[in-house]
């Protein structure tokens, strides 16, 4: 006789459970969501940058595309494992990690989240800023001192839109899909706006083939900046892509995320690249800078009505960036750690409370504290990317015993050794270091952009290796996973023992 293995309050929590998982994210909503993830002055200030590396417009927008595709590939692995096995990804995790060493990435992808939620929500309440001193320009008081590096008004401003955004977190998943559903079609019509104003003003002309860098590179370095510029398109999302199982769990089918990913990838991504060459060109044609950040081109706009809508979007729009890609991951990571004392609600309070505390427009005015420090703990994203996925795919065959996943005891699948899988942790080491060199040893810099795809590569591969004379604790044969999983009840036989493995 068998029983389903008991859910331990130190691994359990209702919000972590797949019975908690809804089928309310279609095909449209993941579409939705793709676009509320692209549109944000972030996303733009990246597209922009690829201009660094001395491609004309075609090329930043072949390489804009390019990296789309990428990420259409990779976001089809990680959305699919979500939609089937209905857990969020520190929970996903803890089959490649062991059931407590999945902390390990939840703690590494938290603090990159909370990092850049704080960040974007200090560059959305800039916006409002502008918008406040353009109507009341009595407010200029209020901008003029300066307290922790911020002044009055930046503090009103900065502290009203977390306060905004932790309310429609508090409201739970859905109200965030509404949020998305709104948002994601919303910043067109500022992105759109601000491309019409920057080519009016440029004359309804731009130079697509121009090269915006003193020195036009050799046709090596062209085709070597096309490819770096298309990783690093890639490497934007990849914190997102690495918790899209955070949101996939709750969609109804495998073709709704695929459908999704192609809508929100494929097309709209690839969109919002051209429209952004677009918007940076007009803007090196006008000004003689392709860098000037969307804060300033807003700032810079005559009409208040125009001004008004258009950063009314574009908070909007960062907002649902911030809170899909930077606030939910970090939410479920905290549930992870300390399920039976974190709630959904407790876990957002801290999150939204932490992002001030960094102080994160003293964080962004640095950029050595940005490369160095976010960039560091960034750099294993691609090695946990890799090693999930090897392990989800390659390893266990899409395969899963969902309720093993919550259980702390010792004969458990995904124990280990005392709830750490070894062959898992040394992989990421091996891959984290791999993308540090490549990140940070001067001679190496051209590599820079190679550093998220050499993780993963790397990290999957190491992992696989390990496992590759004792493989990983897997399903018996014959079992299902997923939305087709049966468990064992105390009144069938049991099924034939599971590999060991490591312990």
């Amino acid at each position: 006789m068998s029983h389903m293995p008991a859910r331990s309050a130190r691994l359990y929590n209702k919000e972590l459970a797949p019975e908690s998982a809804t089928s309310t994210w279609k095909t449209h909503n993941l579409f939705n969501w793709w676009m509320a993830g692209w549109h944000s002055m972030a996303g733009y200030t990246m597209a922009i940058g690829l201009f660094a590396f001395g491609l004309t417009g075609w090329q930043a927008i072949i390489a804009f595309i390019a990296g789309a595709i990428i990420l259409y590939g990779l976001n089809n692995l990680t959305g699919v494992a979500g939609q089937r096995e209905k857990v969020p990804f520190p929970v996903f995790a803890r089959a490649s990690f062991g059931v407590f060493g999945a902390n390990i990435p939840a703690i590494l992808r938290a603090i990159v989240a909370v990092f850049w939620y704080g960040i974007q929500t200090w560059l959305a309440s800039a916006a409002v800023m502008i918008l406040i001193l353009k109507i009341a320009p009595g407010t200029s008081a209020l901008a003029g001192n300066s307290f922790l590096g911020l002044s009055s008004l930046g503090w009103i401003c900065f502290l009203l839109l977390s306060a905004l955004q932790l309310a429609v977190l508090l409201s739970g998943l859905e109200t965030v899909r509404r949020l998305t559903d709104f948002a994601g079609p919303t910043i067109w019509i500022a992105v759109l706006a601000l491309a019409v104003w920057m080519l009016a003003r440029a004359g309804w002309t731009i130079d697509l083939s121009a090269v915006t860098t003193p020195e036009i590179p050799s046709g090596a370095r062209q085709v070597l900046g096309v490819a770096s510029a298309a990783f690093i398109v890639a490497a934007y999302m990849s914190g997102p892509s690495l918790n899209f199982a955070d949101f996939t769990r709750n969609a109804p089918n495998e073709q709704s995320v695929r459908r999704g990913n192609a809508l929100g990838l494929l097309i709209n991504a690839s969109l919002f690249g051209i429209v952004s060459v677009v918007i940076a060109l007009s803007a090196h044609k006008v000004y003689g800078d392709e860098t000037k950040d969307l804060v300033e081109l807003v700032g810079a706009i005559d009409s208040v009505t125009i001004l008004l809508v258009t950063i009314i979007a574009v908070s909007i729009a960062t907002a649902g960036v911030n809170i899909i890609c930077n606030f939910v991951a970090p939410v479920y990571d905290l549930i992870n750690i300390r399920p039976e004392w974190f709630t959904f609600r407790r876990a957002g309070t801290l999150v939204a409370v932490l992002a001030v505390v960094v102080t994160p427009w003293n964080l962004f005015s640095s950029p050595v504290i940005v490369n160095q420090l976010i960039g560091s703990i960034g750099a294993f994203m691609g090695p946990l990317f890799g090693i999930v996925t090897v392990d989800y795919y390659l390893l266990r065959r899409k395969r899963f015993d969902t309720e093993s996943l919550f259980t702390d005891d010792p004969d458990g699948i995904y124990f280990y050794r005392r709830g750490y899988n070894p062959r898992a942790i040394g992989a990421l080491a091996v891959g984290g270091l791999i993308s540090l060199l490549l990140t940070f040893v001067p001679a190496w810099s051209d590599a820079v952009p190679f550093a998220w795809p050499a993780g993963i590569v790397v990290g999957g591969l190491v992992y696989a290796l390990l496992n590759s004379r004792t493989p990983s604790p897997v399903l018996p044969a014959g079992a299902a996973s997923g939305a087709d999983a049966t468990v064992p009840t105390a009144q069938t036989d049991p099924p034939a023992e599971a590999p060991a493995g490591i312990r």
